[in-house]
């Protein structure tokens, strides 16, 4: 952004914490008063969920242990193709005695996805 020519009250900073990584990241928003603002807060799933589902997809994909698999990583980019995919949440199902609906089982395209709604899932079936 280009600061010289912006008010000093329409520049904010909007951060988001990680509480399972302890982290802030901040990017910088241009604020219109006439605009209304809103802020939602999303958590990252447990790492030890997110470990889980690195392990499952390295079996599902056939990739050796010391492979580079993290939350962060597409499906896509590890080899995955749509049936790659089914058999992945068919063991995510499995594993964590959950079941995705459809509809949301199109939307995981990365670890970290898949790692939030078993979290989501559990949750909301526990309580």
């Amino acid at each position: 952004l280009n600061h010289r020519n912006i008010p000093l009250f329409s520049l904010i900073g909007l951060c988001v914490f990680s509480a399972s990584a302890f982290s802030f990241s901040c990017e910088e928003l241009l604020f219109y008063p006439a605009q209304p603002l809103s802020l939602s807060l999303s958590l990252s799933a447990k790492s030890e969920t997110v470990e889980k589902v690195c392990t499952i997809v390295r079996k599902q994909l056939a990739l050796p242990e010391d492979s580079a698999v993290t939350g962060e990583s597409k499906f896509v980019a590890l080899g995955a193709d749509s049936l790659d995919t089914v058999e992945i949440v068919m063991a995510l199902e499995e594993e964590f005695g959950i079941s995705v609906e459809e509809e949301s089982a199109q939307s995981i395209t990365t670890v970290q996805d898949a790692a939030d709604l078993i979290e989501k899932l559990v949750e909301k079936n526990g309580a």
